[in-house]
């Protein structure tokens, strides 16, 4: 979600006239779109903009901008503790940037932080489709807004608002835009994409009409989506899945804790057996199913049981892979008040290594069963590490590098079948049989500053 956020936002910039730079000491305007979700990210994000101290004051004329979900918690403490800051916006504002730069460079610093998120506007379309991507073939689409959850480590409800839905016809009309210009996959974004619609209407939640309706649009290969709550895991959206050819067979379902009164005082709203349930579900109705998840270790009050159970759960589930994270605690969550039961660092830092033990576990596994096997991918471009190896992306989200034989290069974008021949815990490795499409042509559309 930061990430399209940090797209739309380079949008806005362009639009208004400015013109991206990787160069930070010639830089005119240098932006934070900051998070909030752990501690390791605030005290990088306050190293990053303490290092821009002295290049601000050898340029008075640069500008400073920082926006997000640290910038929608913290607000004027922002400036309070970076003087050099001309420009604090949160994550209701975020297409303001350029207005809020501009009155700046007149009546100088601004601290502009709304309460709540503006109702869904008309031009939330255009705002999105003005989005400088990464990646031209792929795209994200911000299905809602906020978060009605409860979770007691989430400090996401207090930055991000309540649940807004947009309207599936506009939702519809964004993504067929997009194929228009050339995207094939699109990744629909919610805190919660499974409640999607239920404050629009009380019926059933709409998102499994909406992952049929987006995997019709003409020109779009791949629909993924992140990332649905397993208490609103409904046995629609799995028909949705496996009925709907466009919607890739990966599914990230975050787990947090396996032990039951960890996930009680976390207020996840399910147990570790319901868990296991839904995820049976799952894999019994989309084929070739891989599941991804998140865990949390150290959550106040979690005794060496409960991880013992985390361990257990996880082995069961055999997952393709996990986010791991040592629990951090958020300002004004319930769980930072929970101080007098706090996991001591070095017993969580240990429980983190034997639980990446166990999910690689599973995770080589996983990847050693498609040996042999061809996998669709998309040509995501040469390697980082070797240029002269090819990345591509299965429709399980894994990532393939192999090789092309002759060295042509297959242009980023393309779809090409690939045969796996090796595999490691994070990665399967394969040769190319075949490209089976190429880019489709993308419509440059104009787009008018100010």
């Amino acid at each position: 979600m930061n990430e399209h956020d940090s797209e739309r936002l380079a949008g806005a910039l362009l639009a208004d006239g400015l013109v991206s730079t990787d160069d930070m000491d010639t830089a005119d305007v240098v932006v934070f779109n900051t998070c909030c979700i752990r501690e390791n990210a605030d005290n990088k994000f306050y190293g990053h903009l303490g290092n821009l101290k002295a290049l601000r004051e050898s340029r008075p004329d640069m500008q400073i901008a920082v926006g997000g979900c640290l910038a929608q918690m913290d607000g004027q403490k922002v400036r309070d503790r970076a003087g050099h800051v001309d420009v604090v916006f949160g994550t209701h504002n975020l297409t303001s940037a350029p207005e809020l730069l501009r009155r700046a460079a007149v009546e100088g610093p601004l601290v502009e932080i709304l309460d709540e998120p503006a109702p869904v506007a008309a031009d939330q379309q255009a705002a999105a489709l003005a989005a400088e991507r990464d990646l031209p073939y792929a795209a994200w689409v911000t299905i809602q807004m906020g978060c009605d959850n409860s979770c007691a480590f989430c400090i996401v409800p207090s930055v991000r608002g309540p649940e807004v839905s947009r309207s599936m016809e506009d939702l519809v009309a964004e993504v067929g835009e997009l194929s228009r210009r050339g995207v094939t996959e699109v990744t629909l974004l919610g805190q919660n994409v499974n409640s999607y619609g239920r404050d629009i209407t009380r019926r059933a939640p709409l998102f499994g009409d909406l992952l049929r309706a987006t995997g019709a649009v003409e020109g779009i290969r791949r629909i993924r989506f992140t990332s649905p709550h397993p208490k609103d895991l409904r046995p629609e959206v799995i028909s949705a899945m496996a009925e709907t050819p466009a919607v890739c067979n990966h599914l990230h379902l975050p787990l947090q804790s396996g032990s039951d009164s960890v996930l009680a005082a976390m207020r996840r709203g399910y147990t570790a057996n319901r868990y296991l349930d839904r995820l049976a579900a799952a894999r019994a109705g989309v084929e070739d199913l891989a599941v991804t998840t998140d865990l949390i270790v150290g959550f106040p009050g979690e005794t060496e049981d409960d991880f013992e159970r985390t361990l257990e759960v996880a082995a069961e589930a055999q997952f393709d892979s996990a986010y791991t994270f040592v629990f951090s605690p958020r300002p004004g969550t319930r769980a930072a008040a929970m101080t007098d039961r706090f996991v001591p660092t070095e017993v969580s830092a240990e429980r983190m290594e034997r639980l990446r033990a166990v999910v690689e576990r599973s995770a080589l596994v996983k990847h050693t069963e498609r040996i042999g096997r061809s996998e669709d991918v998309v040509v995501e471009g040469p390697s980082k590490r070797d240029p002269g190896v090819t990345t591509g992306r299965t429709a399980q989200n894994k990532l393939v590098h192999f090789v092309v034989s002759g060295g042509r290069p297959v242009p980023a974008g393309s779809y090409a079948t690939v045969r796996v021949t090796e595999a490691a815990r994070h990665h399967l490795a394969g040769e190319l049989v075949e490209v089976t499409a190429r880019p489709s042509h993308r419509v440059r559309i104009p787009v008018t500053a100010g």
